[in-house]
């Protein structure tokens, strides 16, 4: 099984449990590993038989946008929709962080980590 992963991918969105959260926004990280059979694509050198990152980064970005209460909800919507674009991924695993969340104290980034097991 290939593994690609989509390291480092920052975005400005509205998730948070409190109003003001949604209201202005924040900065976020996002990790994603995808596995897939890739002897095909490895064979043939071939794009259209390769998992493409392209494409997985726009739904990424895509699900990013929708306003969520919790992260964790951003994370499974993430998975979904992996799924349902690309039938040949085996599993899916994303990392959703809010950086410097609003706790009362100084703390760097917290984060969800979600597999496709908990679809």
């Amino acid at each position: 099984m290939t593994k690609i992963l989509l390291e480092g991918m920052s975005f400005y969105a509205h998730h948070g449990c409190f109003e003001e959260e949604r209201k202005i926004g924040t900065r976020f990280e996002a990790e994603c590993t995808l596995e897939y059979d890739a002897s095909a694509a490895a064979g043939s050198d071939n794009l259209h038989k390769a998992l493409d990152y392209q494409q997985a980064y726009n739904v990424i970005a895509a699900e990013m946008a929708k306003p969520s209460a919790l992260l964790e909800h951003v994370a499974k919507r993430v998975l979904h929709a992996l799924h349902d674009r690309f039938p040949e991924l085996e599993r899916a695993e994303v990392k959703i962080s809010k950086l410097q969340p609003p706790l009362g104290g100084n703390i760097r980034k917290v984060s969800v980590v979600m597999g496709s097991e908990e679809l």
